[in-house]
């Protein structure tokens, strides 16, 4: 709206125009202000209902508190092995195929104490035996966790008294336990699934397999 602002005009009526000026919403709108539905802070709550995850095992606990031991001592064989297997539950962490019990933490312990055992056999033909006696401090420490983890071993002949009797249980029930891969696995299954009496036990699962398959056979 325009305005003369003459010498001729009282300065009163100027006062009077622009007090009566009708000035637009828009116009009157803060030109920074934030709109009103929008709120300031929003606080996030998770809809998920997972359940949170289990507790890594005590086996797991005891090889981290005996890593900052060893790097303390200076332990350099102790310090490789404690690396290499922390190095491998992590990596084990991120696949399907998690260790997740002390059972597990076992096998891996087994697992790399044979690879030991074909390295200083390779060492030992090449007559390196300072290469040997690495390794083989190696696995007395492999070892040593082992058989302080309080997972039961189960050796050979109790493997076959335990197999044979689940293939009878299986047959008597008139379950496919006999004759193919398929009942083979169902064997396998029912020996180390929940409640099997292999579960949680220490246990070789080549050794297993094979003496599954000699019975089975």
């Amino acid at each position: 709206m325009a305005f003369q602002t003459s010498a001729r005009l009282p300065l009163g009526l100027i006062r009077a125009r622009l007090t009566t000026a009708t000035i637009s919403p828009a116009a009157a709108r803060p030109m920074f202000a934030l709109p009103t539905t929008t709120p300031l802070c929003r606080r996030q709550y998770s809809s998920s209902d997972e359940p949170p995850p289990p507790p890594p095992p005590p086996l797991l606990q005891k090889l981290k508190a005996d890593l900052k031991t060893a790097m303390r001592a200076k332990d350099a064989a102790r310090l490789a092995v404690l690396r290499s297997i922390l190095s491998a539950t992590l990596n084990a962490s991120k696949t399907a195929t998690p260790i997740s019990t002390d059972a597990q933490l076992v096998g891996l312990l087994r697992k790399t104490a044979r690879a030991s055992r074909d390295a200083a056999d390779e060492f030992r033909t090449a007559n390196r035996q300072d290469l040997v006696d690495k390794e083989q401090a190696q696995i007395d420490i492999l070892e040593e966790y082992a058989a302080g983890s309080g997972v039961q071993e189960v050796g050979a002949d109790e493997l076959r008294t335990i197999v044979a009797g689940v293939v009878t249980a299986m047959t008597s029930e008139g379950g496919e336990a006999t004759g193919g891969k398929a009942q083979m696995g169902n064997v396998m299954k029912k020996l180390l699934g929940p409640g099997g009496p292999l579960e949680g036990k220490d246990v070789e699962k080549a050794e297993l397999a094979k003496i599954v398959k000699e019975v089975v056979g």
